[in-house]
């Protein structure tokens, strides 16, 4: 596996040196694109790996050609479309995986014909419906793992008699009837995992002492437990419907807790919460919270309840690589971003495929859960290195319901060894809390190490204000006594609060619901600040207010953004401002300190950047001169900006308003993106957004702007533009020689006839003329007319710091070939764009902050 981040397409002239290759190995790196048609021609192809890359499309019908194919691996790779049928003519294979992908089912019925196969992984499946008829013949199997794979039926009998199988794991399917007799005694069989199905009946009596680990968890079987069950640690019955006499509940202590309903203490509950010190010792949080110890080793198919039969841990999965410590996980490293102290996070539990904590003889009510996580194994990615490219992605279930999907814990934590505690609002009906996390297949499998990967959590917490019964009835006479006096006091008290709270109040729930919120400042406070906003501390003004400089009375120098809110539009961007700004901290962003909102005003306080906008240091606005190494490291900043927003924040954000005058300086003109008025929250599970469209003329991109149709692939166009205004000292428009210039015509016009060059400013006398020609590629690329030629912003970083081969722009957008620019003359007002019909005089174009604050 190799970090090659390219577009595969651009990189296959590889693959044409390597005509006659057997092997290819595309794993763990930042390809992206489709896979390449012409790999069907490598008829000499044996095996190929994909895994853990941005490669995504369908398979190429070429690849039915390659009928010496003998290894076929593809992992955590968005691939999608239907599996193909033309693979059950793949004879050779000997392995075959497909976890972890965006595949669609059924698994073709030519699978049939894959005899040789010594391993079959497929899982993660979406749509269609699979029996296991297919299987029949595959007798040189060892290892056959169909999990969440869509399979369905009765599980037949002739998989008992597969004579090499090792593994067999059917787990999350939806398979039905009773366990076949003959898998508890074949030779070979060490690794059974049948859970999470609908199967009935009892376990067979008959057992081979080779099967040590078997998993049937959360299906529906029944009656009494096997005499071997004494002989094996690993066997996990839970959520099943078996019953007990005293002898089992003592090998198995607790486990009649875990059946299906989980019967302790139902209807007559005796707690409010529960705390576990996942995979530690116990700990007393800095809250006074005391978490119970969890430091038993469990192995693939185990679970424990704990001596107070108040909670319990269920853990099921077998890595396919890791040998050794198998689910206990531990560091010395510092881990930061939590209240508590660092040895909170030293230990965590980990496991390779399914890990539930339930809470029992919780009493009904709203609950809080707060799960807390820190990425412990993972090297840094600003590193660079190899192994930085590790992900673990999994799902968060609570109470059955999914609600975090793809969870990525140093992307929602902000880097590896950084805590996170994540807390969710559930419901308690039947006494018993279930937290389920799930590995779907995606993230690296092997690195740091092999078998690094599924869900990693250090604790969980919950708890709820409700009252145990016994509670209630002790309070009683107290509440019957005390309630009418206060109640009396209390009316008294209202009346004379009501006047003066009711319009507080009504300001107060503009803020509520958007996420964290910020300080806030009085009205008095920013008066005295500004000089009761003096017209010579105005630092700007735009289509929703003025900017103003001012002095705290702790010392803080901030800009003061005072919105114009008559509108509905404007009160609309001031909580927009507020809820997007507020949940994002980078370098490259720019902060919000705070917010006053008292009556009808609405002002947000930023940081103070004393070098203003990139505007106006590029056109002649200031005395700055950008030299051309400062120009490019303001590209660069910028990039990683929306790369965060894009990629890294949660929620992803499109920003709407990418332009050189919502890019601010600070004193050491280190780029921060600004203005999140326009900003768009964006759904992972989304394509797109079809939205009002909102922005400024000649930034938008052509998707955008005729169709309002809105991905994060707008703010890459923006980009290409203002990296085009960094590299030519030039507006988007400006008027030479009585014409009207489009600077994105001039830049395609100046490659067609290969003098890219001059479109560098000319009052640069030095310059880098390889990073010019590098941030022209790169800015015609962001700038194509469609959206899926545009790279990701994470691509356009290696693009600009030369780590990745920049992809050519592959002609001029038809939006230019269309027009005539020799003679067109742009007006404003012919545009239906909210932000440009509101922006105000070409005056407030050329001021601080204009509407970039």
């Amino acid at each position: 596996m190799h970090k090659n981040p390219c577009h595969l397409n651009q990189c296959f002239q590889i693959f044409l040196h390597l005509f006659n290759m057997l092997c290819s190995a595309l794993g763990s790196n930042n390809f992206s694109g489709p896979l390449p048609r012409e790999i069907g021609n490598l008829l000499k192809l044996e095996q190929i790996y994909i895994d853990s890359s941005g490669i995504s499309g369908e398979f190429p019908s070429t690849f039915a050609n390659l009928k010496n194919m003998q290894i076929m691996d593809t992992l955590d790779t968005p691939l999608s479309g239907k599996i193909p049928e033309f693979i059950g003519n793949w004879t050779k294979l000997t392995n075959l995986t497909f976890q972890g992908n965006d595949l669609e089912g059924p698994i073709p019925s030519s699978f049939s014909q894959l005899t040789k196969l010594n391993s079959l992984r497929i899982g993660d499946l979406y749509n269609g419906s699979t029996s296991l008829d297919f299987v029949k013949n595959m007798n040189n199997l060892s290892e056959l793992i169909l999990r969440n794979a869509l399979i369905s039926g009765p599980i037949p009998p002739y998989i008992g008699e597969l004579p090499r199988l090792r593994t067999l794991d059917l787990s999350f399917n939806n398979l039905t009837g009773e366990i076949p007799s003959s898998l508890f005694v074949m030779n070979d069989l060490t690794n059974l995992f049948l859970g999470n199905n609908s199967l009935t009946g009892g376990i067979p009596e008959e057992w081979n002492e080779n099967l040590q680990n078997i998993d049937l968890s959360y299906n529906y079987l029944s009656g009494s437990l096997p005499r071997w069950r004494g002989s094996i640690s690993q066997l996990n019955l839970v959520a099943n419907n078996f019953t007990f006499d005293e002898f089992n509940k003592s090998i198995y202590p607790g486990l009649y807790c875990l059946q299906r309903n989980f019967p302790c203490n139902r209807n007559t509950p005796k707690y409010t919460s529960f705390a576990i010190k996942c995979g530690g010792p116990e700990f007393t949080g800095h809250d006074g919270i005391e978490y119970e110890g969890e430091e038993i080793v469990l192995g693939p198919a185990k679970f424990q309840v704990s001596g107070r039969e108040n909670w319990a841990v269920s853990k099921v999965g077998l890595y396919a690589d890791k040998t050794g410590k198998l689910d206990m996980e531990g560091t010395q490293e510092q881990v930061t971003g939590s209240n508590e102290k660092p040895e909170f996070f030293h230990t965590a539990r980990m496991s390779p495929g399914s890990l539930r904590y339930y809470g029992f003889g919780l009493v009904n009510g709203p609950y809080t859960v707060t799960l807390h996580f820190a990425e412990i194994g993972f090297p840094n990615r600003s590193t660079n290195l190899w192994a930085s490219l590790a992900r673990r992605v999994f799902h968060i279930y609570i109470q059955g319901k999914l609600l975090r999907r793809d969870f990525d814990i140093s992307k929602e934590a902000g880097g590896v060894l950084k805590a996170i505690a994540v807390p969710f609002n559930v419901d308690v009906t039947e006494n018993y809390l279930e937290i389920h996390l799930f590995w779907a297949g995606k993230g690296t499998c092997c690195i740091p190490k092999e078998g690094y990967y599924g869900p990693l959590i250090a604790a969980v917490h919950a708890a709820t204000d409700s009252k145990l019964p016994g509670d209630k009835k002790k309070t009683g006479m107290v509440i019957g006594i005390v309630v009418p006096v206060v109640v009396l006091g209390l009316i008294l008290l209202l009346i004379l609060l009501y006047m003066r709270k009711k319009s507080e109040n009504e300001d107060e729930k503009e803020l509520l619901g958007i996420g964290p919120k910020p300080d806030t400042f009085s009205y008095a406070e920013l008066r005295a600040a500004t000089g009761d906003f003096s017209s010579s501390n105005k630092l700007g003004e735009g289509g929703f207010g003025n900017v103003y400089k001012g002095t705290l009375s702790d010392g803080r120098v901030v800009a003061v953004k005072q919105l114009s809110v008559a509108s509905n539009h404007g009160k609309a961007q001031f909580i927009t401002e507020i809820a997007t700004i507020s949940v994002v901290q980078h370098r490259n962003l720019v902060k919000l300190y705070g917010c006053c909102i008292e009556g009808n005003r609405r002002i947000l306080v930023y940081e103070y950047l004393e070098n203003r906008s990139l505007d106006q240091a590029l056109f002649g606005k200031n005395n700055l001169h950008l030299d051309w190494r400062t120009r490019f490291n303001i590209c660069l900043g910028t990039a990683r900006g929306l790369a965060y927003l894009h990629e890294e924040s949660r929620p992803r954000i499109v920003h709407r308003d990418v332009k050189a005058s919502n890019i601010l300086l600070d004193e050491t003109l280190c780029p921060k993106i600004s203005d999140f008025g326009l900003a768009k929250l964006y759904d992972d599970n989304k394509t797109h957004m079809s939205t009002r469209v909102a922005g400024t003329i000649g930034y938008l991109a052509p998707e955008y702007a005729m169709r309002g149709h809105l991905t994060e692939k707008a703010d890459t166009f923006g980009f290409g533009i203002v990296v085009l205004e960094i590299v030519s000292g030039r507006p988007n428009f400006y008027n030479q020689d009585n014409e009207r210039v489009y600077l994105l015509e001039r830049a395609w016009s100046l490659l067609e006839s290969n003098q890219s060059l001059d479109l560098v400013d000319p009052s640069l006398a030095d310059f880098d003329e390889k990073e010019a020609i590098r941030l022209i590629r790169v800015a015609l690329l962001c700038t194509q007319g469609s959206p899926t030629i545009r790279p990701p912003m994470s691509r356009v970083i290696g693009m600009l710091t030369g780590d990745i081969e920049i992809d050519n722009a592959r002609s001029k957008p038809s939006y230019l070939t269309d027009m005539d620019f020799k003679d067109t003359t742009i007006s404003t007002t012919s545009f239906s764009v909210e932000a440009f019909a509101s922006s105000g005089s070409s005056k407030e174009n050329s001021s601080f902050f204009s509407r970039s604050m």
